[in-house]
């Protein structure tokens, strides 16, 4: 087939995520290596967001590849009550990098069902029915992940598929805080809010947290924040479920989020850069505390595809290659590049409200008014399909060879962590020039 016949198959067959179906004309990807990819005219493009935040080691990592090929060969498959080599020596890899504690783990094939089975463990093992989330949060599109999803996506779907039984808190967002207030004075009353949440509800099982807010805003937390919904939810005997499909895996300059502040949750949920998004895999990782109180008793769930063989040997090999190219310390030392230079545009650009992020995970959010912190647009404008500035932007980037990701009125810049630095500074660049479609948006005076 030529690029107009799949892109025609796929548009008049297909659904695509997260939008109105009509009006939609994808780009034709046919190959990629590296940071880059190319279309079905030849065009080269910058991934400036690893696709959505998961291609952590770029595209075609030759080791991961041949690991899938290796496994295809030998074993492309067995039943998840069968042992296997890969599934051993995945498991053994985990348990040197994880947090302290986590031992216990459940294979599946996505970010969504990682979260799934976070939450059916936890609700089944304290019996209690409550989750406590937060409002600007994702945690995937299957019944109880979008039941304890904050954001808009919940909206559309939850009178028909809602799981009981979550309860949201404030966000950790100093730059719109819930509060009104102003960090360090406000005294993290994001935090403290969780405790008096806490003593008052009752029957709740756990709160899941993504330790650095993805999708919604790359929300890094004060320094205070998680450390104190630990000690908060240990107080009221409430598990803690990290949700780090997105912030994992190198993103943030460790393995995980949480091992910048020395937190240890109970359950911790990842996919996307457990393979560098290869090939589909989730992982749930819980305490042997949790394990054993299914010792006895019946674990109520599984997939067909759980601990798949094709899906674990290639995480192996990933874990291998973060650690042969020194991926967490080129994400630190990069992200502070990345950032410093971000910060570079906002001095320039009006419609630049805050640019904030972790290692090679940043946020760039684009405002109407910098002095009252508008929005150019809402969720609502999302939801009803309305255009959006913010796709404006990645549209003229796009034009200029560069991909990056926007959602609603916020870029997320995030390449492959073995991104070069003339490669970020082509992306950079690129923001640069189509910035200016926003402040020309953007109300003059400020």
């Amino acid at each position: 087939m030529d690029g107009e016949e799949i892109q025609r198959v796929v548009r008049e067959t297909n659904y695509v995520t997260w939008r109105r179906q009509g009006g939609w004309n994808p780009l034709v990807v046919t190959r990629a290596e590296g940071s880059r990819f190319w279309d079905s005219a030849g065009k080269e493009y910058l991934d400036l967001s690893s696709q959505l935040i998961a291609t952590n080691l770029g595209h075609a990592n030759p080791a991961v590849v041949e690991a899938i090929a290796a496994q295809a060969r030998t074993l492309p498959y067995a039943v998840p009550g069968f042992a296997t080599e890969p599934r051993a020596r995945l498991s053994a890899a985990l348990l040197e990098i994880l947090p302290k504690g986590l031992d216990r783990f459940f294979f599946s094939t996505s970010g969504t069902e990682a979260n799934e089975a976070a939450l059916k463990i936890a609700r089944v093992a304290t019996g209690r029915t409550k989750v406590l989330s937060r409002y600007r949060s994702y945690h995937g599109a299957t019944a109880a992940s979008i039941s304890v999803t904050g954001e808009m996506r919940r909206r559309p779907i939850e009178r028909v598929q809602r799981v009981p039984g979550t309860v949201f808190a404030p966000d950790c967002y100093c730059y719109r805080c819930p509060f009104g207030l102003t960090y360090p004075d406000c005294g993290v009353a994001c935090a403290e809010y969780v405790d008096y949440q806490l003593e008052r509800e009752g029957d709740v099982a756990a709160m899941i947290v993504e330790p650095v807010v993805g999708t919604n805003g790359v929300l890094v937390p004060v320094p205070e924040y998680l450390p104190r919904i630990r000690e908060i939810t240990r107080k009221h005997d409430v598990l803690l479920i990290a949700d780090e499909v997105m912030s994992a895996w190198g993103r943030v300059g460790e393995w995980f989020a949480v091992d910048h502040w020395k937190v240890e949750p109970d359950l911790l949920t990842t996919a996307k850069g457990i393979t560098g998004a290869h090939i589909p895999l989730g992982l749930t990782a819980t305490t042997a505390k949790l394990h054993d109180t299914f010792r006895d008793a019946y674990f109520p769930h599984g997939h067909t595809y759980e601990a798949h063989p094709l899906t674990l040997a290639p995480a192996v090999a990933a874990i291998g290659e973060y650690r042969r190219l020194g991926l967490l310390e080129k994400s630190r030392r990069d992200g502070e590049y990345l950032l410093r230079r971000l910060g570079e545009l906002k001095e320039r650009h009006r419609s630049v409200g805050e640019v904030r992020g972790l290692g090679l995970f940043c946020g760039v959010e684009l405002v109407k008014n910098r002095t009252t912190r508008a929005p150019f647009n809402t969720e609502a404008d999302k939801l009803a399909g309305r255009p959006l500035l913010v796709d404006q932007v990645t549209a003229a980037m796009l034009k200029d060879g560069v991909y990056c990701v926007g959602w609603v009125s916020h870029l997320i810049v995030a390449p492959p962590l073995i991104v070069t630095r003339e490669e970020l500074d082509r992306g950079i660049d690129a923001l640069d020039r189509a910035l200016a479609i926003a402040d020309a948006a953007a109300d003059p005076a400020t």
